[in-house]
């Protein structure tokens, strides 16, 4: 473990963070709601730490190891999550606590989107848009941006990109040079957030608005500058541009990158994970509309179609906007709606979930063994598309899954230990392990009511959906720390 290059490195990435204060600051200013002097004093701390840690270590220049990665990377995220609380607690909204500062802070790096502040319409403007700025930067990852930043200070960054990219598969780079990778995500990224707030403000919200919700459409974050989300500005306009959004930033970026360079629509095509993703969302949208008709939720089908085609497409991305009450419609719909948040958006995309590519690969894997049962002796391997896929991606899908559920029964267990009911740890989990946001119960407006322990306890549970289980749990286990 090199300790010394770790610091150096995670001083240096302190240090571009600290640069993210700078926009609060100037929109206070623009906007005269005094609320700067908190940023300020943010920025002056966090610049500080930042250049404390890497100023002792500042000639020590090696190629980062895959466990050093590992550990810059959960060591970033940690304490960034800590630090951006920062400004938030300094502002002394609504005399918020530091638990309340920090839940809010990891909330939005890990694009999770349940927040503890009721209120939001009364928030200054610059603290509205550092907790949208927080989503962005957390959407595609700030290490995946720092990569293409810090090669030019002599650091190399294939580990932490393999670190923290999402996904089953994390070899595939998309140019020759991890640096160029890195790059043509950000510009499609870039493309996606300023095509999206255009199309916010010609449909009619505020340049404010537009641009703080493109933030936190294409992260697929869920924050907003209203209590009532999206349906605050009660437009069928602003809620089908959500929706295809929602839906581009839910695709694997590589997709997009590919498609783009070819001017050609057919790498969708021939994707199954793509194919498999429209699936889901689809037939479970005919169902959601299908049973509000029935139950007569909305007073006509036009309102049915476009409330349940938004709401399915919001939790199945694991955005979490809303524009109704999902989690007091009839019947089995708020269940099966959360349980789509499990699957998630694809790999390499913003979503949060288990991803569409581990779902696909765990119900092939089912079917080879109920054809197993028949055939004891043949070989069938798992396919996606044309391409069979190496048995090591399998058993660590498995890994992965196992995983995944069993941290969510513990959490929930100690959730309830604190005092939360059933239904409200359950989807507590579920939103903040999947990076949803809005749950059920107690939760399902926002998390404000729930104890600081279970609090605690989520934010853990933020950190490990969006770090993919594995890259948080691996520091734990003793063979990391092996010589």
């Amino acid at each position: 473990m090199q300790l010394l290059v770790i610091q150096r490195i995670f001083g240096l990435l302190v240090m571009v963070f600290s640069i993210a204060l700078m926009p609060p600051i100037a929109t206070g200013l623009i906007y005269g709601d005094g609320a700067v002097e908190p940023f300020v004093e943010a920025f002056v701390l966090t610049l500080g730490f930042g250049f404390l840690l890497y100023l002792p270590v500042r000639k020590h220049r090696k190629e980062l190891r895959l466990r050093d990665g590992f550990l810059v990377v959960v060591l970033f995220w940690t304490v960034l999550g800590i630090a951006g609380g920062l400004p938030i607690y300094l502002s002394g909204v609504y005399d918020i606590s530091i638990t309340d500062a920090v839940f809010e802070s990891i909330s939005g790096i890990t694009t999770t989107g349940a927040t503890v502040i009721v209120g939001i319409d009364n928030l200054p403007h610059s603290l509205l848009l550092y907790r949208q700025e927080l989503q962005w930067l957390g959407g595609m990852g700030i290490i995946v941006l720092a990569v293409a930043v810090l090669p030019m200070l002599g650091v190399g960054g294939m580990q932490l990109f393999r670190a923290e990219t999402p996904g089953p598969v994390k070899d595939t780079k998309l140019t020759p040079r991890i640096t160029e990778t890195a790059k043509a995500l950000w510009y499609i990224y870039l493309g996606l957030t300023v095509a999206c707030c255009l199309a916010y403000w010609l449909a009619g919200m505020s340049f404010f608005d537009a641009m703080s919700h493109s933030f936190s459409t294409v992260a697929i974050g869920g924050f907003s500058t209203h209590d009532a989300s999206i349906g605050y500005f009660d437009s069928t306009a602003i809620q089908f541009i959500a929706i295809v959004f929602m839906l581009l930033s839910g695709i694997n970026f590589a997709i997009h990158f590919i498609a783009f360079r070819h001017r050609s629509l057919k790498p969708y095509q021939r994707d199954a994970e793509f194919r498999t993703y429209i699936l889901v969302l689809f037939i479970v949208s005919i169902i959601t509309v299908g049973y509000l008709q029935f139950m007569h939720t909305f007073d006509s089908t036009t309102e049915s179609i476009i409330e349940g085609l938004f709401q399915v497409v919001s939790i199945g991305t694991t955005t979490g906007f809303t524009t109704a009450e999902y989690y007091s419609w009839p019947g089995f719909l708020p269940v099966l709606l959360l349980y789509v948040s499990f699957i998630g958006g694809c790999s390499g995309s913003t979503g949060g979930g288990i991803k569409v590519i581990r779902i696909l690969l765990l119900v092939k894997q089912g079917v080879r063994e109920l054809r197993r049962l028949v055939h004891p002796n043949a070989e069938f391997p798992v396919k996606i598309g044309k391409k069979p896929m190496p048995e090591k991606v399998i058993e660590a899908v498995w890994g992965f899954f196992a995983a995944y559920f069993a941290i969510s029964a513990l959490m929930i267990l100690l959730l309830m230990a604190t005092g939360l009911n059933q239904e409200t740890a359950f989807s507590a989990v579920a939103a903040c392990l999947n990076n949803l946001g809005p749950g059920l119960g107690d939760v399902g407006r926002n998390f404000s009511s729930i104890n600081d322990p279970a609090k605690w306890i989520l934010c853990m549970a933020m950190l490990l959906g969006r770090l993919e289980i594995f890259t948080l749990l691996v520091l734990f286990t003793p063979t990391f720390w092996k010589k």
